[in-house]
């Protein structure tokens, strides 16, 4: 879904999975930058994506990856593998352990997986652990500035993993949200504490999205939300 110049909100499918999620696109004359990578076996539906929205995928030079969850990261090996070129890896400066396996969120996948029946758990631990990880080349701050294709904003927002960010690109009033929220048919949701570390902290880190001008926001889980965000934004806080 083209939002605006320079600015696509991908739709990639899980075969056999039955999970949709919405990677985002944007580039200028300089930069073609990936936001989020999806699961492992998302890299060609992601290459595709981007030749079809008439960017080559030879000029993607960098991802942005919001946290470390296997279905925002799965698909970043798998990228760089089909990619010729140099591509940097950029996360904030919290996540960049988890990312690069030095460090493990075991807390989460016993929360995320405390319903499973045992070996299935054991199993999904088995695969946390021996996750393909990747090398971040930059690391990111809050509040931190970027200055590539008109501006990013990087915001960060702990709780649902400690490094998590959200992105605000100042062109467009867009916010591009991560885990941080989620949609559900066009409605705003806050983050869900079955997936979330430390939902009070997720929540209270909402709070500095109030400070933005805020005309649309993309999640990761269920695409973009419009409308008036400042009011649905003090609904999930207040």
């Amino acid at each position: 879904m083209q939002i605006a110049p320079g600015l696509k909100i991908l739709e990639i499918s899980a075969p056999g999975e039955g999970m949709v999620v919405h990677p985002v696109l944007i580039w200028d004359d300089k930069d073609v930058i990936l936001i989020d990578a999806g699961m492992p076996n998302m890299a060609p539906a992601i290459k595709e994506a981007i030749a079809k929205s008439g960017v080559p995928f030879e000029r993607l030079n960098k991802v942005i990856i919001t946290h470390h969850d296997f279905d925002h990261l799965g698909g970043l090996t798998g990228i760089l593998t089909l990619a010729q070129q140099k591509i940097s890896v950029l996360a904030h400066e919290d996540e960049k352990p988890f990312i690069e396996g030095k460090k493990h969120l075991w807390e989460k996948i016993e929360k995320t997986t405390a319903s499973l029946p045992p070996a299935q758990k054991e199993e999904n631990k088995i695969a946390y652990r021996n996750r393909e990880t990747v090398e971040v080349n930059m690391t990111l701050s809050d509040g931190q500035q970027l200055p590539f294709c008109g501006g990013i904003t990087v915001i960060h927002t702990p709780g649902h993993t400690p490094g998590h960010i959200c992105l605000y690109l100042p062109a467009t009033k867009t916010l591009i949200a991560g885990d941080a929220l989620n949609s559900d048919q066009g409605k705003l949701m806050g983050p869900i504490p079955m997936f979330t570390v430390d939902q009070e902290q997720a929540v209270a880190s909402l709070k500095k999205l109030l400070s933005y001008e805020i005309d649309r926001i993309i999640c990761y889980h269920g695409g973009l939300v419009q409308g008036d965000m400042r009011a649905q934004l003090e609904k999930i806080i207040f």
